[in-house]
C-alpha cells in the first residue's frame, strides 16, 4: 500500500487538477536548491551511516518531539538530550515504539507528509506506522542505513542536491566545511553567516562571544571600530567556505540607523550587561543596517528572521536548552520597523536583503507593498509554522497581487530533518503548481507563463537570489 496519493495538494477540479499536475511534471526532476537550512556539515564532512531511525527521525525534530511534548510525553522520554546532564531514556527502540503509539497526533499535519515521504521514497515503507508496525518499520530502516547508498554524500545526491547552505555562528571554525573542502568532494555544502551570539546582548554569554570573536579576528572588540572589523574579517572567513548569505533570528524586525557616536555608546553598555530590553532591541536593529551596509560591500544576501517568540517555556529552556520546540510566533510590525534600514539602504539594486514573517497578518498589508517598492527588498518563503500546504498557499495569495512572483525568492526548507528535505521541497512545488494551474483556469495568466513561472518558483529563484 503506498503512503502517499499521487494527487496529493493539487486542486480537485479534475481540469485544474490535470494542468497543476503537468506543470509538477515538468519541474518535477529539476536539483534542488537549499539556501537556508540547519543540517549539520559534521554529517557531509565524515560521510558516516546515520546510526538508527530514531536518532534521525524523532530526537533531533522539534517539529516532532514539540507535538508528543504537548501531549504529556516527556522529552526525557524521547532522548531529547538534556542541557544538566541528566538521565533521558537511551533505548532507541523503546522511544521508536513511543513514537509510533503515538504517530496518529500527526494527522493532517505537515510532518505526517514529510515522514511517510521520506518512509515511502528513501526507505521503501509502504506500511502505516503504527504501534503494530514499529519494529517492522524500525528494522527496515535500520537495515537500510547500514548500506553505502544511505551514507549522507549518497543520499545527497539521490535526492539531486545541487546546492545546500548549513547555519554557523560567527564564532564557530568552521571545521567542518573545512574537512568537506579538503576531501574534494565535489557536494556543494556552503555556510551562511548567523551572528546573533555577537550582535544580542539578550544572548546567553553575549561580552564572552564578543570577546572570543575579537581573539579570533586579533581585534579589540572591546572598541566599537574593532567590533565592526571583527564582523567583516569573520564574514571574510565565512566567504571562503561558501557563505553567499547572513542569517538574523531576531525577536522583532525593528531597524535603527543610528550615528555612530550612538552606536558606540550602545555597544558599550551592552558589552557591560547594563541594557535595557528596549536598548537590546535598538542594538540588535542598528546592526541590522550595518549588516546591510557590509553586505553591499561583500556581497553577502542579508536574511532577516524575526518574530518568534524563542524558548517560551522557562521550564523547558532551563532543563533541555535553547531550541526545544518551545518558541510561538508573534504579531509583527514591518512597516514602522524596516524604514530606517530601508531609508538607508533599500533603494540600492546591487544588495539583497530578503524578510520571513510568522505573522501571516502582514503579507498584505505590510509585506508585500514594501517589498513591491523598494529594488533591495525580497520576501522570504512561509517559514516555520507556514511551511505548509495552507500557509504556502496563503503567501501566493496574499503577496503575489501586490509583490508579484518576481520579489519573492522561491523556496528553501530550512530543516535540520536531512531527509525532509525532498519531501518540502515536492511540497511547495505542488502547492505553487496547483496555485499556477487556477491562475490559468480563471484567465489571469496564460498557460505558457505559468509552465515557465513553475521553473522559477521551483529553482531559478532561489539560485538568483541567494546567488548560487
Amino acid at each position: 500500500m503506498a503512503l502517499l496519493d499521487e494527487n496529493r495538494l493539487f486542486p480537485t477540479d479534475p481540469s485544474v487538477r490535470d494542468l497543476a499536475r503537468l506543470l509538477f511534471q515538468s519541474v518535477n526532476q529539476l536539483p534542488i536548491v537549499s539556501p537556508h537550512g540547519h543540517t549539520d556539515p559534521r554529517w557531509f564532512a565524515e560521510d558516516r551511516n546515520f546510526t538508527n531511525p530514531t536518532d534521525l527521525f524523532v530526537t533531533p525534530d522539534h517539529y516532532v518531539f514539540r507535538m508528543l511534548h504537548s501531549q504529556g510525553i516527556a522529552l526525557s522520554a524521547l532522548g531529547v538530550p538534556r542541557a544538566d546532564g541528566g538521565a533521558t531514556e537511551q533505548d532507541k527502540r523503546k522511544i521508536w515504539r513511543l513514537f509510533a503509539e503515538n504517530f496518529y497526533l500527526f494527522r493532517g499535519t505537515p510532518s505526517r507528509l514529510w515522514i511517510d515521504h521520506a518512509f515511502q521514497e528513501v526507505f521503501g515503507v509502504t506500511v502505516r506506522l503504527s504501534a503494530e508496525t514499529a519494529d517492522l518499520i524500525y528494522d527496515q530502516i535500520a537495515d537500510c542505513l547500514k548500506q553505502d547508498a544511505f551514507l549522507p554524500r549518497a543520499l545527497f545526491k539521490r535526492f539531486n542536491i545541487e546546492a545546500i547552505s548549513t547555519t554557523e555562528s560567527a564564532i564557530d571554525d568552521l571545521r567542518w566545511h573545512k574537512m568537506i573542502r579538503d576531501s574534494g568532494w565535489d557536494g556543494k555544502v556552503v555556510t551562511s553567516y548567523r551572528p546573533d551570539a555577537v550582535v544580542d546582548p539578550e544572548f546567553e554569554g553575549f561580552t564572552n562571544n564578543v570577546q572570543i570573536m575579537g581573539e579570533m579576528t586579533n581585534e579589540d572588540t572591546t572598541t566599537w571600530g574593532g567590533y565592526l572589523a571583527a564582523h567583516r574579517k569573520r564574514r571574510a572567513f565565512f566567504k571562503t567556505f561558501g557563505a553567499t548569505s547572513s542569517d538574523h533570528g531576531h525577536l522583532s524586525a525593528r531597524t535603527e540607523d543610528l550615528s555612530q557616536a550612538e552606536a558606540a555608546a550602545l555597544f558599550s553598555k551592552a558589552l557591560q550587561g547594563k541594557c535595557s530590553a528596549d536598548e537590546a532591541d535598538r542594538f540588535r536593529g542598528h546592526m541590522l543596517t550595518e549588516m546591510a551596509r557590509m553586505s553591499i560591500d561583500d556581497g553577502l544576501v542579508l536574511q532577516i528572521h524575526p518574530g518568534s517568540f524563542r524558548n517560551h517555556s522557562a521550564d523547558i529552556t532551563a532543563m533541555f536548552g535553547r531550541d526545544k520546540g518551545c518558541d510561538i510566533p508573534m504579531r509583527t510590525d514591518y512597516v514602522t520597523a524596516l524604514r530606517p534600514l530601508l531609508n538607508a539602504v533599500g533603494g540600492r539594486s546591487d544588495l539583497t536583503i530578503i524578510v520571513f514573517t510568522m505573522d501571516e497578518t502582514s503579507y498584505s498589508r505590510e509585506l508585500a507593498p514594501l517589498a513591491g517598492v523598494y529594488p533591495a527588498l525580497k520576501l522570504g518563503p512561509p517559514w516555520w509554522f507556514h511551511d505548509s500546504y495552507e500557509g504556502m498557499l496563503r503567501f501566493r495569495e496574499m503577496a503575489t497581487e501586490t509583490a508579484g512572483f518576481y520579489n519573492t525568492v522561491g523556496f528553501n526548507d530550512d530543516t535540520r530533518a536531512f531527509c525532509s528535505i525532498p519531501a518540502r521541497h515536492d511540497v511547495a512545488r505542488r502547492v505553487d503548481c496547483s496555485f499556477l494551474a487556477t491562475l490559468v483556469a480563471t484567465g489571469r495568466l496564460h498557460e505558457d507563463e505559468a509552465f515557465e513561472v513553475a521553473q522559477d518558483l521551483a529553482y531559478r529563484l532561489a539560485k538568483q537570489a541567494y546567488r548560487l
